[in-house]
Formats: structure tokens, C-alpha cells, sequence
């Protein structure tokens, strides 16, 4: 058990890589994690809908959508991915803890007991194929005395009636062994060994890559505003806001181009109108014309000028996307839902009132690494009837996690029966949530420096009103499957839901997926680099400066406090996936992820990613999107002072 908590201390890509549950030494990451020699996944061409119509459509592209594209891509289905956030796992999947649940905290016969210990088992194999990173830690569920301990017996059983392996109850000695941080009045745990942490962002975004690479048509911006019936088909409504953001007031930028070379075409018309240069004159002048419109018309493509009408959707708290929208429809034969904490509102398109999702917020504090060290496993209390309560956790990277709450953005209206806002919940102020974190969170590992805070997020969790996942087909439209209200233990049993999805598309007719794609490749490469010191395991020493000075992409270094490189920024930024902002790029590469949080004034590396990616999906600095201000859910700006951390470390008190 002394080996078990040391191991702990290897942070993913830090002298070595957690691949499929086990720590890889550098020496070992060439074949084991870089997939050197190994044939991965190279972008195909998507598989066009069949006379106009896609086999399948799905709409979200959270952890569930991406395993339900990725399934399908193993089928010979034309698939249709949409989802109206700028990147995939906008939603719920990039604000959780990230914990690969074994299953035990689940009411046996319910969905979520059906299919969280299976999704959980599969982790290991996807990561083998995948790279996303999964370390199988563990997970405590620690009891304070016997009133707990009667708790720890229950779940025992509950566990192993839902097919939880490798579960049993240990006493204190052995959790002081395994936890030497753990607070002193615990008395025993329910240690699941079968747990683990991944990152939930990169594991979406690894799954999206390889259904990409694999031929689906993913197609981001796209927010789903209708469905209905059309013949053998549903027709979906989509609002298209292309990408856009501030900034961009050079010439040089897209639509000002786009005006100039129209305004060449027409100036090169006016000899040819009035036949001062003969008729060569009139055959070049309506080349012209016709090389300045098309111009306009590829420059300013997607900007829906004119036609658009105003448009915004919000994918998370404090995420909105929003433009000038084109309304566009598609075909499909079948339609799966994994819309999240949209999913009753593509329901209602369909008829179906069977359900209303209660967003729950998922507040968190992101420690400094320095803190990661306080513990191993994931530490739960004894659950409460709020869920799973709030934990203390080491991230694959090596900070401290410290959370969720569980509060309710709607409360019923006892008048009505209907849900209506929660202003307890919306108006709660940020001081009174982490002062809550950290009183629960002081009652597990007491030791903690919380004046280390780098970081805080909040997160929406899809509950709904049927108390369980919604993974049926919708009794009013039988083409339209439901993988709904999806919240936690939802990360760790999506790729056993992406099954279940495949079978009710079977029997609702969708015989195509019964035909294999031969041509289908699980393999997909990771895009950060381990790192040993200030050199990559493959020998290139990272070298740091002003920007324009390190010219070998593999030795810049563009992000100090991560260690990321420039030739990891390209190679995120060609996956097949449209990468627009530099908060896609930060959750691909950890750029800006680091204890300074992109600031300007140390390193600015967000100004540095963004000049790679204008570079290298050939649009103008001023229209790639960057983080929001402040980008911290609970501190009152991102770069936070000395002041702040000192008001942060009184509340934990």
C-alpha cells in the first residue's frame, strides 16, 4: 500500500504516461502511449448521406454523444453529429470531476447501476486505443464512526449486487497507510479499486477525434431548434452561427478582403462597359468580375451577413455563442438525443413531456500541484441524499480538486407543481459556496493550503424529474432515441450507454448498423508530448524566450508553466475538429491550464497559441475566440492576487 501512494505521485506526461490504468516510465512511452509504428487513425472522407439523408443524426457532442458518433463509426451508417457550442464537451463533460465511478453508490436495477460498472471496465481498453490518459487510483468512501460504517456495509452489498469488483471495506490502519493526510476521526473506508481519474474534456475530445477520423460529419455551431416528421424521416432545424469573435479591425481581416476584391472586379468591369480597352479588354474585365464575387462569396462564407438573424445559445455557465445565425435543415432516418441539459427541450420537438431536466451546479477549486500530494485515491464521505457528496481528489495532472457542491438552478413551485427558478441557488454568493467546499473538504484531508487556488469552475449536471437515465425510444416518435438527463456517474458509464444507444437503433429499424465498417480504425495518437526536465522523451530540449525567437516548433515553448510546445499546438489544431479559440487548444494541450493561468504579464501564452492557430487554420489573430473574463466561476478575476488568496485561505478556515 506505501507503493500504491507513491505511485500516485506521477503526474500524466511528467517523466512517463498513465495509459490504460498504469503508470508507463518515459523509457516505455514510444510504443505504449506515442503508438510509435502503430498505423493510427488518419482523416477519411465523412460517409455522405445516402440520397440526402443521414442515417443517423445525434445531438450533443458531450462525453455520450462522442461514444455514441464513435460506435456508429464502426458501422457502415452515415452520421450527422450537431452540437451548438464551438467545441465538442462544452457542457457537462468539461465541468466534473473527471472520476471513473465503479458503481457501488447506484440503486441496483436502475440505469445507472446497469451501466456504470460496465462503462467503467471498458476505460482501460479505450485508452489503450485512445490516449486520453486513465489512471485506475481508487477511489475511498471514508466512515466516521459506526453509524458510517453500517453505510460502508450497505454500499458493499449494493456493489456487488450491481457487478462491482474488486470492492472491500478496510479499517483504519490500512486507510492511514494507503491516505497519511486523511483526517484522524476516520475510522474505516470502502475501498473500490477498479476507480479511476481521466481528464472528462480530453477523454471527449480523444473519442470525437477518432469518430471523425472514422468518417462521422461532425458539424459544431449548429444549435438544434426544431424536429419533426417528414415521410420515412426526420427533418431536423438547426441555427448555424459561424466562428466569429472580437477584435480583427486590420484590413487584413476576412470580410474586408472579401469587399476589396469585389470592388477590383467591378473597377476592372468599367473598361469593358465602356469599350475603352476592346473587346480583350471586356473578356479580362468579366474574369475579374467573376474572380471578385466568387472571392466575396468564399472570404465572407459562413458569416451569414445580411441574412443572419441575431443568435445566441449557452453550452455552460458562462459559455454563449452567439452571431449572426443561418437556419439550415437536415434528413435523418434516426435521431438520438444526447443533448444534456438541453435534452427535454429536443424532446418537447418531438412531443414528448415525459420529462424536465433540473440543471444541478457543480461547483469546484483547482489547486496548485504542490497540493496533489495530499492524497491518492479519491475520497468520498458516506453519501448524503444529495449524491455522492463532496470529495477531495488528485487530477491525472497532479492538482488538488476540491468539490462539487450539488445545488438546484429550480425548486417546485408548490402552487403549480411546476419548476421555476431557484434564486437560492442563483443568487448564492460565490464566498458562501467555497466556504462550503472547504468545510467539507477540511473534514476528509484536513491539511490543505488553500491559499495554492489557481483555479474554479462550475459545472451543470442534467437531473431530471424521472430520477433516473432517460435511455429509451421516445414513446412519441419512435425514430428518435433518448440517451438523456445523463448526470453523474454519466462519465464513466457513457461507452456502455453508446451500446445500448447501438441495440435500441437496431430495433428501431436502423439495419445499416448491423453492416461493419472494414475500414473502421480505433487508434488514435495523443497530442502532448511527456516531458522529462526541460527536454520531450524524444531527446528536443524546450527552450523559452520572447516570442519569434525559438524557430523548431518541437523546442518552443509557448506555454511556461505547462511546458506546452508550439509543435503541439499544430499538432491539436489539425484533428479534423475546427479549432477556433484558445480555449480549445487549452483543453487539447493544457496551454493556459498552468498555476499563472495565461498571464499576460508572465508569459502570455494565450496571445502565443492564438497567433499559432490564426496561422494554421489560415484565419485573421482578431477572429480566434479567447477565454471570457473572468473564467473563474467563484474568484473575481483569473489572475488572482495576493489579496485574494489570503481572503480565500480565511474562508477555508
Amino acid at each position: 500500500q506505501f507503493l500504491y501512494f507513491i505511485g500516485r505521485m506521477n503526474n500524466h506526461c511528467d517523466n512517463g504516461a498513465w495509459v490504460a490504468g498504469d503508470w508507463i516510465p518515459a523509457d516505455k512511452c514510444a510504443d505504449r502511449f506515442l503508438c510509435r509504428g502503430k498505423p493510427c487513425a488518419k482523416l477519411s472522407a465523412v460517409r455522405p448521406p445516402r440520397d440526402g439523408v443521414y442515417d443517423v443524426a445525434i445531438i450533443g457532442a458531450g462525453c455520450v454523444g462522442a461514444t455514441v458518433a464513435r460506435e456508429l463509426a464502426k458501422t457502415q451508417a452515415s452520421v450527422l453529429w450537431l452540437d451548438g457550442a464551438d467545441d465538442v464537451s462544452q457542457g457537462a463533460t468539461k465541468g466534473n470531476s473527471g472520476i471513473v465511478h465503479a458503481g457501488f453508490d447506484d440503486k441496483p436495477g436502475s440505469r445507472r447501476a446497469q451501466f456504470c460498472p460496465t462503462g467503467c471496465r471498458m476505460f482501460p481498453q479505450l485508452d489503450e486505443e485512445l490516449h486520453f490518459g486513465f489512471q485506475r487510483n481508487g477511489s475511498l468512501v471514508v466512515a466516521k464512526g459506526p453509524e458510517d460504517e453500517k453505510m460502508l456495509e450497505k454500499l458493499l452489498e449494493q456493489g456487488k449486487t450491481n457487478g462491482v469488483r474488486n470492492l472491500r471495506i478496510i479499517g483504519q490502519e490500512e486507510l492511514r497507510r494507503m491516505e497519511p493526510h486523511i483526517s484522524a476521526d476516520c475510522t474505516a473506508a470502502l475501498f473500490a479499486g477498479d476507480a479511476g481519474t481521466i481528464v472528462p474534456y480530453e477523454f471527449c475530445i480523444a473519442v470525437a477525434e477518432n469518430a471523425v477520423a472514422n468518417g462521422v460529419d461532425l458539424r459544431l455551431r449548429h444549435c438544434v431548434t426544431g424536429l419533426r416528421r417528414d415521410g420515412d424521416a426526420l427533418e431536423v432545424t438547426a441555427v448555424h452561427v459561424p466562428a466569429t469573435a472580437a477584435g480583427g479591425s486590420s484590413w487584413m481581416r476576412p470580410d474586408v478582403l472579401a469587399r476589396l476584391a469585389l470592388l477590383a472586379g467591378l473597377a476592372a468591369a468599367v473598361p469593358a462597359v465602356t469599350n475603352v480597352a476592346g473587346w480583350l479588354g471586356a473578356a479580362l474585365a468579366a474574369v475579374a468580375l467573376l474572380v471578385g464575387a466568387w472571392a466575396a462569396q468564399a472570404l465572407t462564407r459562413g458569416k451569414a451577413r445580411g441574412s443572419g438573424k441575431p443568435f445566441a445559445f449557452s453550452p455552460s455557465k458562462g459559455t454563449t455563442i452567439a452571431g449572426a445565425g443561418t437556419t439550415v435543415t437536415f434528413r435523418a432516418r434516426h435521431v438520438v438525443n444526447c443533448a444534456g441539459c438541453k435534452s427535454d427541450e429536443i424532446a418537447r420537438m418531438a412531443g414528448d413531456e415525459s420529462f424536465e431536466v433540473n440543471p444541478r451546479y457543480g461547483d469546484y477549486v483547482l489547486l496548485h500541484k504542490k497540493e496533489g500530494n495530499q492524497v491518492s485515491a479519491t475520497i468520498f464521505p458516506c453519501p448524503g441524499p444529495l449524491g455522492k457528496g463532496v470529495l477531495v481528489q488528485c487530477t491525472l495532472w497532479g492538482n488538488l480538486i476540491l468539490g462539487p457542491t450539488a445545488r438546484d438552478t429550480k425548486k417546485k413551485d408548490p402552487a403549480t407543481g411546476k419548476l421555476v427558478a431557484n434564486d437560492a441557488t442563483l443568487k448564492e454568493a460565490p464566498e458562501s459556496v467555497m466556504r462550503y467546499i472547504f468545510t467539507k473538504c477540511r473534514e476528509l484531508v484536513p491539511g490543505f493550503n488553500a491559499r495554492e487556488v489557481i483555479h474554479t469552475f462550475c459545472g451543470a449536471r442534467a437531473k431530471t424529474t424521472r430520477g433516473d437515465w432517460i435511455i429509451e425510444q421516445c414513446a412519441t416518435e419512435p425514430r428518435l432515441i433518448h440517451a438523456a438527463g445523463i448526470d453523474s456517474p454519466g462519465l464513466a458509464g457513457s461507452p456502455a450507454i453508446a451500446l445500448e444507444v447501438v441495440r435500441l437503433l437496431r430495433e428501431a429499424g436502423a439495419a445499416v448498423i448491423d453492416e461493419p465498417n472494414p475500414r473502421f480504425n480505433p487508434l488514435r495518437a495523443p497530442v502532448v508530448m511527456p516531458k522529462t526536465g526541460m527536454k520531450d522523451i524524444e531527446g528536443n530540449r524546450l527552450r523559452m524566450g520572447p516570442a519569434g525567437t525559438v524557430t523548431d516548433p518541437r523546442q518552443n515553448v509557448v506555454c511556461k508553466c505547462e511546458k506546452v510546445t508550439e509543435a503541439e499546438v499544430i499538432e491539436a489544431c489539425h484533428r479534423g475538429i475546427d479549432i477556433t479559440s484558445t480555449q480549445a487548444i487549452r483543453k487539447r494541450t493544457r496551454a493556459g491550464m498552468g498555476h499563472c493561468q495565461g498571464e499576460k504579464c508572465n508569459y502570455d501564452c494565450e496571445s502565443r497559441v492564438a497567433a499559432i492557430i490564426a496561422r494554421e487554420t489560415n484565419r485573421h489573430d482578431g477572429l480566434v475566440g479567447r477565454r471570457p473574463w473572468p473564467a473563474s466561476s467563484l474568484l473575481p478575476q483569473r489572475w488572482i492576487t495576493d489579496d485574494h488568496k489570503a481572503a480565500v485561505d480565511a474562508l477555508s478556515r
